[in-house]
């Protein structure tokens, strides 16, 4: 359809009376979320402006390196006048009807410039090409000023782009040329639609703005996510033990215990039958166990790293040996739940613990000399400034872990929405993965204290006896049960080269697999799904360096899961029993899955 006839197919005009209610009813609430705004600013008194993470500090520094030296800046003006005279040349030759290549593409994957009239049409052709020579130029500038910590480089850095990605001429209603297309179509329907849907977001944020990503209303856990059928068997304050119901007549001897991250809620891992890693796992003859971490409130402020260990890793170990009468146990540790089955696995080996005979990490960091982004918010300042926040409360607000790993991934996870929601004035489509994004959880302020410090910041995990849990110091290299690393080659959390650097820390038979896109799809990528790929290297053991892994690396087609599968199967040695079924174990069934603690929301109060 041509853009003259989507303009030509307009509505009538509301009512009079309708569009007088609408702004009556935005007026209102507008009025009122500016008096609460002032009356909780009043309240809590006038306060400077803080720079948390040093940001300002950062940005003053780079400015006085930069304009010391002007032969540096020199080049990058001249190099970007240069470029918007040869844009504005072409873009007169265009006028005139003669074919001229562009100055500037969006990179592959840009979805903010998928709308053909950024192409098609001239005015936003060479808005979006200025855009892009700037950002380019900008960028390139203040990445060459020499003589800046590397600290303050990577923030440098990673500001610059939050800022040229917010600039960007698709997050403002006048040049974007499909809110330009609605606005016409519409009588500026969507905006006020826009405008209303910004004020719920900030009442519903209760004076911040928190940007709804998906329709909450659409899901239900036990309904439509987290639906593979089991019981909760074991609880205590910080977790609940859910074991899933056999769907083979025989399963693996040893059972399987998952440990998700407590920073999300386990049913990543079980969003719907069709990408569930649990249900296939199950599907494939594994007595499948999950831990359900609670999500804290101010009771749990003091528990601590090695509460998480003994408490929950420990604990579950011994409730599922129980349970399934076995004295060995397959384990899988996701993320932050791979860390703690990590020192877990160090924990037990200097105890002469053998009870884990197996370990599986996804995209698990443990050497982290190399956080990636993640970076950017951890050094003392921050660390201390959150410690402030978390003295006062108790824990970390999930929305503020949420916020950070949303601005990794700003125009996917911040500004797509800004422009859905606000600019078009669409509710955002309905999206189990979005809607479990959303329902993240808080952090105890001991634990998070001491995860910041002692791992990201000194990177005490990697040094033998580093850290101690427990009475017990953790060494990594005491490990020697077998272990399978999965990573993923577009991860902006757990950077591919970094969890490699980890893997290689285990003294046991390791197999290293890369597996295609991110941190989430990469990881949730069932083999009906067929996508992706992964990459294997068959070195016995892993080479020194990432690098020289992937050059001896062979690429394979569809989903590393079956990989895993051959692996783990060949760790039980295909010894198989009749299926268990939760109900007749050992331990008393506490109620059906998913459980009561993943349905604890952030602003919920445990009973």
């Amino acid at each position: 359809m041509s853009s003259q006839t989507q303009y030509a197919q307009t509505p009538t005009l509301q009512e009079p009376g309708e569009i007088t209610k609408t702004f009556a009813e935005v007026a209102e609430r507008s009025a009122k979320l500016i008096c609460e705004h002032f009356r909780r600013r009043i309240e809590k008194g006038i306060t400077p402006p803080g720079d948390e993470l040093g940001i300002a500090a950062a940005f003053m520094e780079m400015m006085a390196k930069l304009l010391s030296n002007p032969y540096v800046l020199a080049p990058t003006q001249m190099n970007l006048l240069r470029d918007h005279f040869s844009l504005w040349q072409r873009s007169v030759l265009r006028c005139m009807g003669v074919q001229a290549s562009p100055m500037a593409i969006p990179a592959k994957g840009d979805n903010r410039f998928r709308d053909e009239q950024w192409e098609e049409h001239f005015l936003f052709d060479f808005i979006k090409q200025s855009y892009l020579i700037v950002a380019h130029h900008v960028h390139g500038g203040v990445s060459k000023v020499e003589g800046l910590e590397s600290g303050t480089q990577r923030k440098v850095d990673f500001f610059t782009r939050q800022c040229i990605d917010a600039l960007s001429p698709s997050n403002f209603a006048l040049t974007n040329p499909e809110v330009v297309r609605e606005t016409v179509k519409s009588h500026g329907q969507n905006l006020i639609k826009g405008f209303k849907n910004l004020l719920r977001d900030i009442e519903e944020g209760d004076g911040s703005l928190r940007i709804r990503m998906t329709d909450a209303a659409a899901f239900k856990l036990g309904s439509n996510v987290a639906t593979t059928p089991g019981k909760v068997v074991f609880e205590n304050e910080l977790m609940q033990l859910l074991q899933f119901a056999p769907t083979t007549r025989e399963v693996f001897k040893r059972p399987l215990l998952i440990i998700p991250p407590w920073i999300n809620k386990y049913y990543i891992l079980d969003l719907r039958e069709k990408n569930s890693f649990i249900k296939w796992a199950t599907d494939q003859g594994h007595t499948v166990f999950v831990i359900s971490w609670v999500n804290p409130d101010e009771t749990l402020a003091h528990t601590g790293f090695g509460d998480y260990m003994t408490q929950g890793a420990l604990t579950a170990v011994n409730a599922v040996c129980r349970q399934t009468g076995e004295d060995k146990v397959n384990a899988v540790g996701y993320c932050l739940g791979g860390t703690l089955l990590a020192t877990t696995l160090a924990w037990m080996a200097a105890k002469k613990d053998e009870r884990i005979a197996s370990a599986t990490f996804f995209t698990t960091m443990l050497d982290f000399s190399e956080p990636g982004e993640l970076g950017v918010f951890i050094d003392d300042q921050a660390i201390a400034s959150l410690e402030k926040k978390m003295a006062a409360r108790g824990f970390l607000d999930g929305s503020e872990m949420a916020g950070v790993f949303n601005m990794l991934r700003a125009n996917d996870l911040i500004w797509s929405f800004v422009v859905n929601n606000y600019l078009m004035g669409k509710d955002p489509f309905p999206f189990d993965l979005l809607y479990w994004n959303s329902d993240s959880t808080r952090m105890p302020a001991r634990m998070h204290s001491f995860y910041l410090r002692e791992l990201y910041m000194k990177n005490r995990l990697k040094e033998p006896g580093g850290v101690t849990l427990d009475g017990v110091p953790i060494d990594l290299g005491k490990i020697r049960v077998p272990a399978y690393f999965v990573s993923a080659i577009e991860d902006h959390i757990a950077p591919w080269t970094s969890t490699y650097v980890g893997a290689r820390l285990f003294n046991g038979p390791v197999r290293f697999v890369l597996g295609g896109s991110g941190h989430i799809a990469g990881i949730i990528n069932p083999p009906a799904a067929n996508k992706y790929g992964y990459w294997v290297n068959p070195a016995a053991k892993p080479p020194a360096s990432a690098n020289q892994w992937f050059a001896g690396a062979t690429q394979h087609a569809g989903s590393w899961w079956n990989d895993w599968s051959d692996w783990a199967a060949a760790q039980d040695g295909g010894e198989k029993v009749v299926a268990r079924d939760p109900a007749a174990g050992r331990l008393k069934v506490l109620e059906d899955a998913p459980g009561t603690y993943v349905r604890f929301r952030l602003d919920a109060k445990r009973s």
